[in-house]
């Protein structure tokens, strides 16, 4: 193999992807561009519809030499053509949607996933004409059979949130190929690292950059990674149509996250293996979810997918009752691990998350797909992001309140 032909490491990947030095300045850190418009240098038409790949930065809500730095990253982190930037991870959700569905059009969607997605799923998009399924997508029988002529769109999520469950993500797109739909999944919880999603056959990986990529908490963004021609339709449609950007300075915070991913993704996985492992010995923990444990049920399919088991675990501490006294014991004993929402940060969060509720909200189960939720679940359960700490000190901060 040439030095040309040489494929880059991961780390060299995610410090320099995107990057080069300035050409005007020499500076080696990428600059923040904050400019709303860019001076043109050629006379051009003002439409959207005009634009190439080749096309020069002419608004910041077409295009941003930041936000351009960031997802050129993110797709050479994970190994697609393109990448399109969004202001949030619901605006990634939201522009895989609907760029790619119409009225009349069929769209299966994973019955467990983030809050946000499960409901505009079941409230949003069948009030604007499109056709929603929800399944269960680790019944690939149940899915197959929920396939109809005009589905367009299947949508998945591994390992789902909260309750960690997995779905064979090649067997699904054997699915929706075969019935000439698009397979998306959402792959926050295992960040770009995690999973060869290309090999997988999925079409669009989604992420909240909010939580692994930046891996700081300190900015929100989303992304959707997948061939060109794709996220081409999507940059037109939601980028521009729909106006859900990523400022650049939040691009810049992520970019700068993003360049220490593989080595965080490591210690999260390692800090994760040893606190899973210590719960499992609690007599308060009824149940401990993790896909790198053996005792995971589908821990032969996380093996085998997943590079990474990455650093969420979901725990059970018995009845509702009994995990809302340990959860308000968390906050007011806990003095590392913060009690609060999201995940993939560098500092480790935990938040109670009680089935009932979210039965009542986001989720709106019932008979098998609800008893399939409780399996993992329970009345409740606890979802922890691991962070960077010594592990040591995390099970000593547990072992305040388990």
């Amino acid at each position: 193999m040439t030095d040309r032909n040489r494929k880059p490491g991961l780390m060299t990947t995610a410090i320099h992807a995107g990057e080069t030095p300035d050409e005007t300045t020499g500076a080696s850190a990428p600059a923040i561009h904050m400019s709303s418009t860019f001076v043109s240098d050629s006379v051009s038409g003002f439409s959207a519809h005009d634009l190439t790949d080749d096309s020069p930065f002419l608004y910041a809500r077409w295009s941003n030499p930041t936000v351009a730095m960031l997802e050129a990253k993110i797709a050479a982190l994970q190994g697609t053509e393109a990448c399109l930037c969004t202001a949030s991870g619901m605006a990634a959700a939201t522009a895989i949607f609907l760029t790619f569905l119409s009225a009349g059009d069929h769209v299966i969607v994973s019955d467990v996933s983030y809050a946000g997605v499960a409901e505009l799923a079941r409230d949003t998009l069948p009030r604007l004409g499109i056709e929603v399924t929800t399944v269960n997508m680790s019944d690939l029988g149940a899915l197959a059979a929920a396939v109809r002529p005009n589905t367009k769109l299947i949508h998945t999520e591994s390992p789902v949130n909260p309750i960690l469950r997995l779905t064979d993500l090649a067997a699904v797109s054997r699915i929706a190929h075969d019935a000439g739909a698009l397979h998306s999944t959402d792959a926050t919880f295992s960040s770009p690292l995690g999973m060869d999603t290309g090999a997988l056959g999925v079409d669009l990986v989604m992420h909240s950059i909010t939580k692994y990529i930046g891996g700081h908490g300190d900015a929100v963004g989303g992304a959707v990674a997948g061939r060109a021609d794709l996220i081409r339709r999507m940059r037109l449609e939601a980028g521009i149509h729909h106006g859900g950007i990523l400022s650049p300075f939040n691009a810049w915070l992520i970019a700068r996250g993003a360049a220490t991913l593989p080595l965080r993704m490591k210690a999260h996985a390692a800090g994760a293996r040893a606190v899973a492992e210590w719960l499992e010995t609690r007599p308060s923990v009824t149940r401990v979810i993790y896909p790198g444990l053996p005792s995971h049920p589908q821990h032969e399919l996380a093996q085998r997918q997943m590079k990474t088991a990455s650093s969420m675990i979901g725990f059970q501490v018995g009845s509702a009752a009994q995990g809302r006294e340990i959860a308000q014991a968390m906050i007011e004993k806990l003095r590392i691990i913060h009690y609060a929402v999201s995940l993939g940060h560098h500092r480790s969060l935990v938040f109670w998350m009680e089935t009932e509720g979210l039965m009542e909200t986001s989720f709106r189960l019932s008979g098998a797909a609800a008893e399939s939720y409780r399996a993992f679940a329970g009345e409740g359960i606890f979802r922890l992001s691991v962070g960077l700490e010594d592990a040591e000190d995390l099970i000593a901060d547990l072992a305040r309140v388990i």
